[in-house]
């Protein structure tokens, strides 16, 4: 337990430095309109060896990237076709205009909407199809590995109980 506490306070003690460094301190807030990101965005291949059926042309434009490089948010929008497509990192879209239809790889398959909202696990394939266009906002997070979440989650405990015993002073 002891072990437990000194690690969790080292890196509390590593994130206030990095805060303190105001070199690496990100921007608190970043904003950006639809029109601004349609007009940013830029091509964006999909790997020939994914694509099933059509030549589908997709384009993304990053609205941010977190400081750690483990969060981003993007824009993306593609044509119509049908692909593969990997998830290398945990994905939340919301969907903005148009319609997908997904089948994962355990066969669930499911109509993607404007309005509709949908989650893809890091490390899985999905076959998106594409009848007309789809134009999606996707947030992106690179998974921790069980040691690291597990000493995150240490630490976000830590500071909840501070942060407790703190209101009842």
């Amino acid at each position: 337990m002891v072990l437990k506490l000194a690690l969790a306070g080292a890196l509390a003690l590593a994130h206030r430095r990095r805060i303190a460094n105001k070199e690496t301190v990100p921007t608190p807030f970043i904003g950006a309109s639809n029109e601004h990101l349609v007009r940013d965005m830029v091509s964006s291949p999909i790997e020939p060896s994914w694509i099933l059926s059509g030549n589908p042309q997709a384009r993304v434009a990053y609205q941010s990237i977190a400081a750690d490089k483990c969060a981003s948010t993007a824009m993306w929008d593609c044509t119509a076709g049908s692909f593969r497509w990997f998830f290398a990192e945990d994905e939340t879209v919301v969907i903005l205009e148009g319609e997908v239809f997904i089948t994962a790889a355990d066969g669930t398959q499911k109509l993607l909407r404007a309005g509709d909202v949908g989650y893809f696990t890091a490390g899985t394939w999905a076959t998106w199809r594409i009848d007309h266009y789809v134009r999606k906002i996707a947030f992106m997070r690179q998974p921790l590995g069980l040691p690291m979440s597990f000493f995150y989650r240490m630490r976000r405990r830590i500071i909840w109980e501070l942060k407790g015993r703190q209101r009842n002073l």
